[in-house]
């Protein structure tokens, strides 16, 4: 795991601009960085390393391959190298310096061609690549959005890089601010691919990669690997379920060990839930000695995990470290937010995962995680709900439904509140609802969906952006029309896959971990393990009301039942409770008027409402409050 960053330019080289530029990323590669510039092609590259295989000066980048056709600055890396060198060999190619997966991959877009040894790749990676022959430069992503690539054109430059902060001291560098990016970050929490916070910058698409010329400052788009072309072709395997079984089990075994190749101290998060202990279980069936594993709890009720990843552990024999953080260590991490996720971002989970990979990184240098698990195996619990929902509100005609919405909007909090108070008593205790009048107004605000898009919609989005927006834009609805034959269910589950996987929970762990210099890999994304999923029956995933089925059937060979079995927790903080206890002044401040008036983007009035009535007790808009508080500290550390 490493970060780079670049530019193409026609303006004379400056040395100490690339320098600085990569030393923006120095905590991504702390064990070196190499610079490369061509004063013919006007191309600089610097790439920081984190040495993971191969520590020696051979795997030392920007690297060139052999016939110096190719210079590249990767970040990742690729799982199969071994199989894919001894492909190599048996076709001449020999004399490497070292045994570095770039020098494999190199070998082989030399040999194969780009795109073909992509398909051969299974791995994560960003990858920039100059071809010194056709002086084009190539920008690569992995198929599920792995590593983090940025780019675009600035004045009369090319910039690109695995991290924003790395472009602001370019000279060129806008630093505008996007209204569409910032719409959409205010309705989902954060800032969906094809585009970046700021003009003219975006993120590459997952499974695709971009040709760029400098002459006509021409950026051509090409797809390798696309997920929905996999599922619209696939082949619904329709052998017994303990084939089924055996064969996904087969599989993540085979993904989890070439993802323990490491020449470094490796081990694994542990939350004691289904995706990360059977990543933990399979992977100590695969080693000789106890697997390193860790985890993180509060004290606070209701948000400590810690407890049931130790008992997962002790169960397996790993050796577990486990930490438990004060409400003041967590804030703590709050002031550094803003630089560890260089464009707004509100997933609240960045907190606990901030703090596990640095406990992590204490004492390995890679860990292995069961993120996506949920989007492969239908885990969330939303994908029922909302698929139950609209089985039942799709035969009620729409116009009764508006009509019914208008009634309960048209009633405040504390109006409905009171009613239900009258009729409570006649209530059975377990059919009564706590805060039945915010209930009834988020319930209102989704009645009036006309499709099954619009109401899945409702349920991703945050902020209303007519109300949190002082001048509305545009924002995109993540449509789920475009494939027409397939059930709800795995409509929100690609849905998921395509958007809420790559830009907000691998984006979390990237920023996370690597603001440690830890090395996170997810055997879950393994693309031969994703395409097998989408293969997979539904009655395989979802089985009498509850999601990841299958999984559970690897898991359960492995660790009891009991052990597992209990409410899905998420991997929460006590955010309502800090925001109205020891985050207020912070959250009043920083929401204040003259505060939010710094850049007029934002409705002051409807911002400092919800922050009364969330402090006051009447509503709960942690989440909102908390996209809207991500954002001003963004706004303040790179704008003021």
């Amino acid at each position: 795991m490493c970060g780079f960053v670049g530019f193409l330019s026609d303006e004379n080289f400056d040395e100490g601009l690339i320098r600085q530029m990569g030393e923006a990323i120095a905590h991504r590669g702390p064990d070196g960085a190499g610079y490369w510039h061509s004063s013919n092609s006007g191309l600089s590259f610097c790439h920081r390393r984190l040495s993971i295989i191969d520590l020696s000066e051979a795997g030392t980048q920007p690297m060139e391959s052999k016939t110096g056709r190719y210079i590249v600055a990767f970040n990742g890396e690729i799982y199969n190298y071994k199989t894919i060198k001894a492909e190599l060999e048996k076709q001449g190619v020999s004399n490497w310096d070292g045994h570095s997966d770039t020098e494999i991959f190199l070998a082989g877009f030399e040999l194969w061609g780009i795109e073909a040894t992509l398909e051969k790749m299974t791995g994560m990676f960003a990858i920039a690549l100059w071809d010194t022959a056709e002086k084009e430069l190539y920008l690569i992503r992995d198929r599920m959005g792995e590593k983090p690539l940025y780019f675009g054109w600035q004045g009369s430059s090319f910039l690109f890089a695995s991290e924003l902060k790395a472009l602001h001291p370019h000279p060129e560098f806008k630093k505008e601010i996007c209204m569409e990016a910032l719409s959409d970050f205010f309705k989902y929490n954060y800032v969906p691919s094809g585009t970046s916070i700021y003009k003219g910058i975006q993120k590459l698409t997952p499974g695709t990669f971009c040709k760029v010329s400098l002459k006509n400052k021409e950026v051509k788009h090409f797809t390798y690997w696309d997920l929905k072309s996999k599922i619209q072709n696939r082949d619904i395997n329709l052998i017994s379920v303990e084939e089924n079984i055996n064969n996904l089990e087969t599989l993540l075994k085979s993904a989890i060990s070439n993802q323990m190749l490491a020449d470094v101290p490796l081990g694994a998060f542990l939350s004691g839930g289904v995706d990360s202990s059977a990543i933990v279980a399979l992977m100590q069936t695969v080693s000789s000695k106890p697997v390193k594993t860790f985890s993180m709890g509060f004290n606070e009720l209701g948000y400590d995990e810690a407890v049931y990843a130790k008992k997962v552990a002790n169960y397996l024999g790993t050796d577990h470290t486990e930490m438990y953080v004060s409400a003041e260590e967590a804030m703590g991490v709050i002031p550094n937010l803003a630089d560890i996720y260089d464009e707004p971002f509100a997933d609240s989970s960045q907190i606990p995962t901030y703090l596990v990979s640095k406990l992590a990184r204490a004492n390995v240098t890679v860990s292995l995680s069961g993120d996506a698990g949920d989007e492969l195996f239908s885990g969330y619990n939303r994908y029922l709900m909302i698929n139950n929902i609209w089985a039942k509100l799709s035969k009620v005609p729409n116009g009764i439904r508006k009509g019914l919405g208008k009634i309960l909007l048209s009633q405040n909090v504390e109006t409905l509140d009171f009613i239900y108070k009258m009729i409570d008593p006649a209530i059975p205790k377990k059919y009564r609802l706590n805060n039945f009048g915010d209930k009834m107004h988020k319930i209102a605000s989704k009645i009036d969906a006309t499709t099954d898009s619009e109401l899945y919609d409702s349920f991703i989005s945050h902020w209303d952006t007519r109300e949190i927006m002082a001048v509305p834009s545009k924002s995109i609805i993540f449509s789920l029309d475009e494939l027409q034959d397939m059930s709800f269910i795995e409509k929100m589950m690609y849905a998921d896959a395509k958007n809420y996987l790559p830009d907000d929970i691998l984006v979390k762990v990237d920023r996370a971990s690597m603001a440690n210099s830890l090395e996170t890999r997810v055997p879950f994304l393994d693309h031969r393990v994703v395409e097998f999923a989408w293969n997979l029956p539904m009655n395989l995933k979802i089985k009498d009301g509850k999601g990841k089925w299958i999984l559970r059937e690897v898991l359960y060979r492995h660790v009891p039942k009991e052990l597992i079995e209990r409410p899905k927790m998420g991997f929460g903080i006590p955010l309502d409770n800090w925001l109205r206890g020891p985050l207020k002044e912070w959250a009043t401040d920083l929401l204040s008027e003259d505060s939010l008036n710094k850049h007029q983007f934002l409705n002051t009035q409807n911002v400092q409402k919800k922050l009364k009535e969330h402090i006051s007790g009447k509503r709960n808009w942690q989440h909102l409050l908390w996209d809207v508080l991500m954002f001003q500290s963004w706004y303040n550390k790179y704008h003021q």
